[in-house]
């Protein structure tokens, strides 16, 4: 059968007949296609290669240097490669780490050969209040030095200006815009679309605020839900007005009074006459601008160094001598059972691989205090014990100190409640302290909509619960609250113990309400309103030692590794699909770990939308 195939088809291609012809046009593109690929993957393999070489070269700072951020592309916790970024060179998929750039700016106050910081405002995808806090707070610092920071933008949003407006000098483009709006916060809800499509969240719950399973169960805002948020919202914008009111010389009045003028939408000139400003200019005359301010000619007299540069530079620095080691580990996103691979759409805290890395810590010698470093709505109840446990675990051999980012809320405050000390920034979320069940009903959906029936035989009462094709029984209903109510029970047993205080007043200031770190400061939930840096000086002094080096992990992937996992999973279009959403990407992500969420939760009440 094969030999008569193959016969007639070369009978076909010795012909003239119409077959011949697009069997010939199909094999050539096909061969056309074969060929692009593998110059493009040439190619491509080539610059990558020549990118991890330049990646290695080591940083020289030139003298008359400036620090160059740019508040622009995707903004996380830790910086990341992102091989594909930089190959084509586009900045606005580049991702961004709070570590580099705090590091940077560290390095740039004390370094003699850099005189000055220049900021270009963008738009940071994703960038939360207390991410925003720990920038503009280090550039505050910064400025303690004596050297200058210039900022310009074509267009500020209102989170690049409030970094932006501790600058010296803030330039705006004549035809250019600035947010400056005030805060809110979006809650979607999805009740009606289950209601249509037949499907209905069961739900058990602690928490008065534990708001987290409302949008699943009505279309609106509770007078709770409303309440925590307006709160927070206000205590946020609070924090943001009083610090551009230090830095641009205008009251805390007169800046509300500004935003209720719909300021997006006014004139530059309207900006310089506010003092929002202090200069109208185009991109070209920033060159000069910072050419005057370390008083020289023109640009050509200067240099230019970036914060991935000044970053790799301060990371090549020998190690202390002393052979201490500060651990600082990262704790980012979900808080979920196990890992999801490189499959994964976002950060998250994998409790068996976090667990293993803990205990780790705990017992190398050389590592004499951690530094749990915190920036997750919260998970897995069950995982966030496990990882409570081996924080109790570093606890009982050397100091552990829980820095939070700008969330630390729900199954992340069960986490670091048993520290030896937490710090926070002002605008945290912090607290949450609730849980919950959701256990999805599809039986109208499978039942009415779709036509599909089903039959259970079971042995025991219990076999089949949480089975989606039928709604609860009363008596599961009651086995399922007391469930919740135990895990209520144990969340708030380990932050009294954690915090040394009653557990019923943990209850009073719980029920899953969300709090700002300066006001859980005063709740007793945090110690002391910093950062890494605050962190790094308490761990220090709690492990009893004056030098350390201070190591990040887990180890971030190497400039190969990372180009593997993004031919492997799906961070590439990831990165492209949250350029292109925004603020919205999170949005994106909740839909896509909906999955994940069902069971027992110690989550934040609710996905957050910040106008930031």
């Amino acid at each position: 059968m094969r030999h008569r195939t193959a016969l007639l088809l070369l009978e076909t291609l010795s012909s003239d007949s119409p077959m011949k012809q697009f069997i010939k046009y199909v094999l050539a593109t096909i061969i056309g296609v074969l060929v692009s690929v593998a110059i493009v993957t040439l190619l491509a393999m080539v610059g990558l290669v020549s990118l991890a070489t330049i990646g290695n070269t080591p940083i020289t700072i030139k003298d008359n240097s400036v620090l160059v951020i740019q508040l622009q592309g995707i903004i996380n916790e830790r910086s990341e490669e992102n091989p594909f970024a930089e190959l084509i060179g586009n900045a606005a998929l580049a991702e961004q780490g709070l570590d580099d750039i705090l590091s940077a700016i560290e390095r740039a106050k004390t370094e003699s050969k850099i005189k000055g910081i220049y900021i270009e405002a963008g738009t940071f995808a994703g960038a939360m209040p207390a991410t925003l806090q720990a920038i503009r707070n280090a550039l505050v610092d910064f400025k303690q030095s004596g050297k200058f920071i210039v900022a310009y933008g074509d267009m500020y949003t209102q989170g690049t200006y409030y970094i932006c407006s501790c600058a010296d000098s803030v330039l705006v483009n004549p035809q250019g815009m600035i947010d400056w709006s005030g805060l809110s916060s979006t809650v979607v809800y999805y009740k009606d679309l289950l209601e249509k499509i037949g499907i209905d969240m069961q739900v058990a719950k602690v928490g008065t605020y534990k708001s987290a399973v409302e949008p699943f169960l009505q279309n609106e805002m509770s007078d709770a839900n409303r309440e925590q948020i307006e709160t927070y919202n206000h205590e946020i914008w609070n924090e943001i007005t009083k610090d551009v009111s230090i830095s641009r010389g205008i009251s805390v009045q007169k800046l509300n009074e500004l935003a209720d003028s719909a300021m997006l939408l006014q004139t530059a000139q309207r900006y310089f006459d506010e003092n929002l400003v202090d200069m109208l200019a185009y991109s070209d005359a920033v060159p000069q601008t910072i050419a005057n301010m370390m008083n020289v000619y023109s640009a050509d007299e200067y240099n230019t160094i970036t914060v991935k540069e000044l970053a790799s530079a301060v990371a090549s620095q020998p190690k202390d001598t002393s052979g201490n080691i500060i651990a600082v580990y990262y704790a980012v996103g979900d808080i979920v059972n196990e890992p999801s691979g490189s499959y994964a759409l976002s950060p998250e805290i994998a409790g068996t691989k976090v667990v293993k890395d803990l205990k780790d810590l705990a017992e190398d010698k050389d590592v004499k205090a951690v530094i749990l470093r915190i920036n997750s709505g919260g998970g897995s109840a069950y995982a966030s014990e496990q990882i409570w446990h081996q924080v109790m675990n570093i606890k009982s051999k050397k100091p552990i100190i829980v820095s939070m980012g700008d969330m630390a809320a729900s199954g992340g405050y069960y986490i670091s409640c048993a520290a030896d000390y937490i710090y926070a920034e002002p605008t945290t979320l912090t607290g949450s302290i609730g849980i919950f069940g959701m256990f999805p009903n599809a039986s109208e959906l499978l039942n009415n909509k779709l036509g599909i029936h089903s039959t259970t035989v079971k042995t025991n009462e219990f076999a089949d619960f949480g089975d989606f094709t039928r709604p609860f029984t009363n008596q599961e209903r009651i086995v399922a609250q007391n469930y919740i109510n135990n895990g209520y029970e144990l969340f708030t047993r380990r932050c009294a113990d954690g915090r040394n205080m009653e557990q019923e007043k943990i209850k009073q200031i719980g029920e899953g309400r969300v709090w700002t770190g300066l006001h859980a400061q005063q709740l007793g939930l945090v110690d002391e309103m910093g950062g890494l840096t605050e962190s790094i000086t308490k761990a220090k002094e709690l492990a009893g030692i004056n030098d350390a080096t201070v190591i990040s992990y887990p180890p971030k992937a190497e400039f190969m590794e990372s180009l593997w996992e993004e031919i492997a999973g799906n961070s590439y279009a990831d990165t492209q699909i949250k350029q292109a959403l925004g603020e919205y990407y999170d949005f994106y992500s909740e839909i896509q770990h909906t999955n994940k969420r069902m069971g027992i939760q110690t989550r934040l009440p609710y996905y957050l939308m910040f106008n930031l």
